[in-house]
């Protein structure tokens, strides 16, 4: 029993301290009533979560205070946001009600609480993450804050993720990866952004996650010394603009690294521009891009530019509102160097993104920065026939974070994502100009609708009231906004055809003497559509003959079937698979899915990845091609297991003995005649014994690459293969791929 009452009191402690952590936190201004609403939410928050434990064992109440803490600390958001992250799960997973909330602290804080309330899986559960989704993301239009808190939420979630089971980790990570870090990125929040993303990495990919981290803790002291060689003579340049400044270096996030590795297929080593160097001016808004300019002036004098690498965000800032001056020079030993350049109010936006953004909306142009983006998400929210998965996928494509800046024949400037086509422009112009666009000239030449915009475009859309939008243009635009116009154009014209389609079979059932209304579910069923409009228009087009109706009995006015006629393949459940012995099993049980031995399944690798024994793995269940295994790292695996978590199994690596798995790699170097080939193929055949499936090798102005394909047993193994090959005369660089 005191053991029991010590532990009472040492959550009570561990609480309490959380709770002053978070008021110390605080940084904007609040009177005491907030002071006591904020109090008043801590203690209903306690009492509720009382009996509940995180996976951690630790009280459960620590993740709501902390969630507000981030709230408060690292979004820099007010007391209303603080009230609701304390009691954002309540509703959800205790017995207080909206109600309750409603009537202790109004309208606004109930509306934000509902917002981060997770749906009650009444509906299609295979739906409940994309539901989820779509509850959380409409609320942009109307509460911004629900979607920043809901980013603190996840944050939490992701940096006390360990004690989670693997499966969940995995699923977690891709659903932070494919949705959260994009949207932190729309809003601003580049530091949540980063983390995320590191975060996700720490999960998907460890090995490389621990290597680049240890080598940046190696490298640590030496990078510093050389960011003070850098600094260091531009300081005497810049006190003479007698302005008040900040300059630091800073290290680049994990998950950048090792993008620009596998993007450049470089070694760590080979990474020079392994952090950026800010100053932060500290000057009136009326001087900022002058002496923002007058400091690149200042950083170019004394380290030699590369021209093509600036970045001017000031003279034109980033649809999400960033502002700031980018560039790469060479510094002391002929490094590259980024170099950021921005005043307090720009690093304020760019690290408290959408939060700040109000801060400054008296400023002009500022108040502006997301209005258009907010149109194109309440455009997705008008199309009430939009499934919540399609709503996901349309959202996602709204979260680009590259950007081209093109232009209307007047001299206005248009803001779309990179990628963004001709007829995307169109559509972002006005809905009825993207409907009945004809033709689009660029720069004065006549292109396809499908073109792809650069910088600089000047657009001119040619209309015709008879154009109309078809199945093609599809295919031809990226953005959310031209792909909801479209699909709703296309859905209005599918319900012309399909009142006709209704007339046809309602004069079919009159002469049955049946009454439409009460067959037409069974109907519809019966030929595998998901609602009446498609069978009324499958109908009209011809593609059903009513005349079968007659072969099947009535009862009561209505029409008897034997079986679904299912159009659609059915989603298969993830079920053990009973074969006899004579069955040919196309692959041997190496693999545990869901703790059971994988022979209960009928499973394959997945060739998009090509798993090896040993790779961190996971199962999906397609819809019509049984199990697969995917590596964790699968360039899919974001996607399926955002979109379709319900179909991911676990999955581990049996103790079964050892079989061949199929691993690719690239390698590159110095093309110095036939002995290459020579001296590789030796390496693996002669030396490690191993199996070349194929090899193919192409050489081109003194730099080759060549494409293997090796028989491996596990991973050790092919780690021993690339260290092997990295180590030849010649070899720069080995990597595997998918």
């Amino acid at each position: 029993m005191p053991q029991a009452i010590n532990d009472i009191l040492d959550d009570r402690k561990l609480i309490q301290s959380a709770y002053r952590k978070l008021l110390k936190s605080i940084k904007v201004d609040i009177d005491e009533a907030d002071r006591k609403n904020i109090r008043k939410a801590y203690e209903i928050a306690v009492e509720a979560h009382t009996e509940q434990r995180r996976k951690s064992g630790e009280p459960y109440i620590l993740h709501p205070i902390e969630v507000a803490r981030i709230c408060a600390e690292e979004i820099g958001l007010g007391p209303t946001a603080i009230i609701a992250a304390l009691l954002h799960d309540v509703v959800e997973d205790t017995a207080v009600t909206l109600a309750n909330i409603h009537e202790r602290f109004g309208e606004k804080i109930a509306n934000i609480v509902d917002g981060l309330t997770k749906l009650k899986h009444d509906f299609n559960p295979t739906n409940a993450q994309a539901e989820n989704f779509k509850k959380v993301l409409s609320t942009l239009v109307y509460d911004v804050r629900v979607v920043l808190i809901k980013m603190a939420d996840r944050l939490h979630n992701m940096r006390t993720i360990g004690a989670m089971p693997r499966h969940k980790q995995l699923r977690i990570a891709a659903e932070t990866s494919y949705i959260y870090a994009p949207l932190a990125h729309r809003l601003g929040l580049y530091n949540v952004k980063t983390e995320f993303q590191d975060l996700c990495m720490k999960i998907t990919e460890r090995d490389q996650y621990d290597e680049i981290a240890k080598k940046l803790q190696e490298t640590r002291r030496q990078r510093n010394t050389y960011i003070s060689e850098f600094i260091d003579p531009l300081k005497e340049k810049l006190d003479d603009l007698k302005i008040s400044y900040r300059i630091h270096g800073r290290p680049k996030s994990i998950s950048s690294i090792y993008n620009k590795i596998k993007k450049k297929n470089v070694p760590f080593e080979e990474i020079y521009d392994l952090f950026a160097v800010r100053i932060i001016v500290d000057v009136e808004r009326n001087k900022e891009k002058p002496i923002c300019w007058q400091v690149y002036s200042i950083v170019t004098d004394v380290h030699t530019p590369i021209p093509e690498r600036l970045k001017d965000w000031v003279t034109t800032p980033k649809s999400n509102g960033y502002e700031s001056l980018h560039t790469t020079v060479i510094g002391p030993k002929g490094r590259y160097v980024e170099v950021q350049i921005r005043s307090e109010r720009m690093d304020e936006i760019a690290e408290r993104g959408f939060a700040a953004h109000w801060k400054y909306k008296e400023i002009k142009n500022q108040q502006d920065i997301y209005e258009s983006w907010l149109d194109n998400i309440r455009d997705l929210m008008e199309d009430v026939d939009k499934d919540a998965l399609e709503f996901v996928t349309d959202f996602k494509s709204n979260l680009f974070s590259e950007e081209v800046f093109v232009y209307t024949p007047k001299g206005d400037m248009k803001v779309l994502p990179k990628g963004a086509t001709a007829l995307d422009f169109a559509f972002s112009i006005h809905t009825d100009i993207g409907y009945h666009c004809t033709g689009i000239k660029v720069n004065n030449r006549l292109v396809p609708m499908g073109y792809q915009l650069e910088n600089g475009d000047q657009v001119h859309i040619t209309t015709s009231k008879n154009q109309k939008p078809n199945e093609d243009w599809l295919k031809m635009v990226v953005t959310g906004r031209a792909k909801s116009k479209i699909k709703s154009a296309l859905r209005e014209d599918l319900r012309k055809i399909a009142d006709l389609g209704k007339e046809m079979i309602e004069r079919k059932l009159g002469h049955m003497k049946l009454d439409l209304e009460v067959n037409a579910e069974a109907i519809t069923r019966h030929y595998g559509f998901k609602n009446r409009t498609d069978l009324y228009a499958s109908i009209y087009n011809g593609y059903i003959n009513l005349a079968d109706l007659r072969e099947f009995n009535v009862e009561h006015g209505r029409i008897i079937f034997d079986a679904p006629k299912l159009r659609r393949q059915e989603i298969p459940k993830a079920a053990p698979s009973r074969r006899s012995k004579n069955d040919k099993v196309s692959v041997r049980p190496l693999v545990l899915i869901n703790g059971e031995p994988g022979d209960q399944y009928d499973y394959v690798f997945a060739t998009c990845c090509n798993p090896v024994m040993g790779d961190d793995i996971f199962a999906f269940v397609g819809t019509n091609s049984g199990v697969k295994i995917h590596r964790t790292s699968c360039p899919n695996a974001r996607d399926m297991m955002t979109n379709f978590g319900y179909r991911t199994l676990n999955a581990d690596w049996s103790n079964h003995t050892a079989t061949e798995f199929v691993a690719n790699l690239v390698i590159t170097g110095i093309d110095d005649g036939p002995g290459v080939i020579e001296r590789v193929t030796s390496e693996i055949s002669s030396k490690l014994g191993m199996n070349i499936r194929s090899f193919s090798i192409a050489g081109d102005e003194g730099y080759y690459e060549g494409k293997i394909s090796l028989v491996v047993a596990n991973t050790n193994q092919l780690s021993q293969v690339l260290r092997a090959l990295k180590s030849l005369d010649g070899v720069s660089t080995v990597t595997r791929t998918d």
